[in-house]
Parts: structure tokens; sequence; C-alpha cells
């Protein structure tokens, strides 16, 4: 059972949060079936068992997790999904397997585009979708997401596969904007644009400008963050010193984003802690840990990003809600099969 003094940590954290005092002295662990990488959230677990005494239990799939609670109905013993993309929990939302839970305090900490409109999941944090161009052979230092379909840059763009969910997120984000006829010329021009068959992840792309291979990648911002500080591993700190980040805009509107977050399970057996676990990731302390060890953005305003990503300067997040680029995901995929986008160059 937890400590008289832990007690009271869980319910000041609820409180805080807007969830009320509810009986803590039966919160004891939250089981949490996730797709993000264990490592990137085990820190801020780690503090919350510290701070609370509630144990935290971890399912981590890269694939299929949302299947396997629909199969466990009421028994299954998830108690939050957490996910590395928006869709994921758009998804378990659609598939009746979540429950609102997002308070009027919470609410207004985060960001309207990142929070479901009827409180089944928020963002925990941001990372922007962004140009790295090679510092050698690029002079440009503004490039739109629109200009990518220039051909000046023809057989000068890396990028990872257009059905990788980061990808059709951006995509279904251009459908957004300029609309499926337009986004499907901006393919044609892009896939034209590129110096190979996508392959690989977003490191790989940075690793093809340093090499030459390119002379611009698409990437998320945290993966050039964590190279450029990786000690372990030298050689991805001299792909990331060898490129510059560029923070493209839509011409109606800002950056485009994606987001790490979080839903409570609809049968949540310890609905208790995971709400107190749901409040610590979202207070001041787990945000700053999230962008000192991840160096992601945070969603809570006032909560700074880390040095080295501030080193890049400010930007402006497009702000279309993630829930209805969600709804374009299907077109956006549906795109990227219809210019055959993965068989590369002029195929």
């Amino acid at each position: 059972m937890l400590s008289a003094l832990h007690k009271i940590s869980v319910c000041l954290t609820l409180a805080a949060a807007g969830f009320g005092f509810a009986d803590a002295a039966q919160a004891q662990e939250v089981n949490i079936y996730s797709y993000r990488e264990v490592q990137l959230i085990e820190p801020m677990l780690k503090a919350f068992t510290e701070k609370t005494g509630v144990r935290t239990n971890i399912v981590f799939a890269r694939d299929g997790l949302n299947e396997r609670m629909a199969a466990e109905g009421r028994n299954s013993p998830a108690d939050i999904i957490l996910s590395a993309d928006v869709s994921r929990l758009v998804e378990a939302k659609s598939l009746s397997l979540t429950q609102p839970f997002v308070s009027a305090a919470m609410a207004a900490r985060l960001p309207a585009m990142a929070q479901d409109p009827e409180g089944h999941w928020i963002a925990l944090t941001m990372r922007a979708r962004v140009i790295l161009a090679s510092r050698e052979r690029v002079a440009e230092t503004e490039i739109s997401y629109e200009q990518l379909a220039d051909p000046k840059w023809k057989g000068r763009i890396c990028m990872r596969s257009g059905q990788h969910a980061y990808n059709t997120a951006l995509i279904a984000a251009m459908v957004a904007h300029k609309g499926e006829a337009e986004t499907e010329r901006w393919l044609i021009a892009v896939r034209d644009n590129l110096a190979q068959r996508p392959a690989g992840g977003d490191r790989e792309q940075v690793r093809d400008v340093f090499t030459g291979k390119c002379d611009i990648a698409i990437a998320n911002t945290y993966y050039m963050a964590l190279m450029a500080t990786d000690v372990k591993q030298p050689q991805q700190k001299a792909w990331a010193n060898s490129v510059r980040v560029i923070f493209p805009e839509f011409s109606s509107g800002g950056s485009h984003i994606n987001v790490s977050g979080v839903a409570l399970a609809k049968n949540a057996p310890h609905k208790i802690e995971a709400l107190a676990l749901i409040a610590y990731l979202t207070s001041d302390n787990a945000q700053a840990l999230y962008a000192e060890i991840n160096h992601e953005y945070p969603v809570v305003a006032g909560v700074p990003a880390s040095k080295h990503v501030q080193s890049w300067g400010p930007w402006k997040a497009d702000t279309l809600p993630l829930d209805n680029l969600s709804m374009l995901r299907k077109k956006a995929s549906e795109l990227v099969d219809k210019v055959n986008f993965d068989a590369g160059p002029n195929s």
C-alpha cells in the first residue's frame, strides 16, 4: 500500500489536474500499452514511481496493441495507451477502446489542436517535421513544404517511405491546406525530386546528406537533437553537424507537427493511478524531463525546450487540429500509392 506521504502526493497530482481527491489508497500500479519505445518514456515513469510509489508495467509493441485491447474486451489489463503518433489514439477512440478523461483544468494547459475535442486523448510532446539541409551545398535558409516540388531540387531530396506515419501525417496536412488534386501534383513532383528510392528511417536520411547522396532530408526535430548530442555514436553526431535545421511552413499555416500522446483505456482496472500518471506526464516536471532527455517540444506552455533545441531559433507550429488530420490519413496513404511514391524518382 502507499505510504501516507505517497497518498498525499497522488491526491495532489490528481487535484492539480482537476481530477479531485479520489481514494489514492488503492493506487498501487498502472498498466501501460505503449507504441512508444520503452527507453523514451522510462525516465518519466521512473520519476512518477519515485514521487508516488505507484508501480508502472509496460507492454510495448510497434503494432497491434489496439487490436489486442479489442480482443481482450472488458478483461483487458490496460489502463492507458501511449503512442508515438496521434493516429493510434484516434484509432483506439474509434474502436471504443478509450474513455474521456480530460478535465477543464488540464485542457487549459494544452494547445487546442493537441487534444481530442471530446477529451479521449491528449498530446504529451511535440516535434516538427523539418528540412535538414547540407551546410556545404544548400545556401537557402527558408524553404516551404510547397517548394520541395521545385525542379531545382531534382535529385537532391532524401525521405523515408511515404507510407510511414510521420509522412502520411505531413501529406494529410498538405491535403487539408491545399486539397487533394494539388497534393497529388505536389507528391509527384517531390517523388521526382528524390535522390533515391525512399528507405530507412529519419536518421538514415541525414546520413545520406552527410555522404553526399542528397542535399536535403525530411526528418523530425528530435532525431536531429538526439544525433547531435549522442556521445555513444559519434558518427551520428557528425551527420547532424553536417546539416542545418530549416522550419518549413505551409503557405497557409505553420510548420507541420506530430505528437506523442496518451489515452485512458475504456476498462482501465486501475483508473485512479492511471489518471495520476497522466496528470504527472503533463506536469511541468515531466514536461521538462521530456524536453531534456528526448529533446521533444513540451506541450505545456511555459516549459522550455532543451538548450540544444532552442539553439535552432523560434518557429510557428501549424494550428490544424490533429484529430482532423487523422481523418485524412487514409486519403494521404491512397495518394502515396496512387503516385507510386515509394518506387522513387520517375517511377
